[in-house]
């Protein structure tokens, strides 16, 4: 199983489990960082500065990072009970959701982490 979250709300959980995969984490994150599946810096600033539609930013990023992956090679070089991070709460339009979405085609199973997950794996 693969989670996503965003990194103010897995400040308990063992390091182990987080995976970065923005484009910068914050000051002493101590997760992995999995920068295969970041965001291009030249258009997410152009999508953030000239604000640009989600559609637009979603076409850049299946263009420009998950076109050259192979989901299966992505979710094996991640592993199980891992969690993607970005900085973007739940609610809100994100890169990690189109990962995710990405990721289920193959039949994973990647849901947004809950707080009741969440302190499973803080335990």
């Amino acid at each position: 199983m693969i989670y996503t979250s965003y990194f103010s709300f897995v400040h308990k959980i063992p390091a182990r489990h987080l995976v970065s995969i923005a484009g910068a984490a914050p000051p002493g994150f101590g997760g992995l960082a999995y920068r295969k599946l970041a965001p291009k810096y030249d258009w997410w600033r152009k999508w953030r500065d000239e604000k640009l539609s989600d559609e637009w930013y979603a076409e850049k990023y299946n263009d420009t990072v998950l076109s050259a992956l192979n989901p299966l090679d992505v979710l094996a070089e991640l592993g199980d009970n891992k969690i993607l991070l970005c900085w973007e709460g739940p609610e809100k339009f994100c890169h990690r959701h189109l990962a995710a979405q990405w990721m289920k085609q193959t039949g994973a199973v990647v849901s947004e982490l809950t707080g009741a997950a969440r302190d499973e794996f803080a335990k």
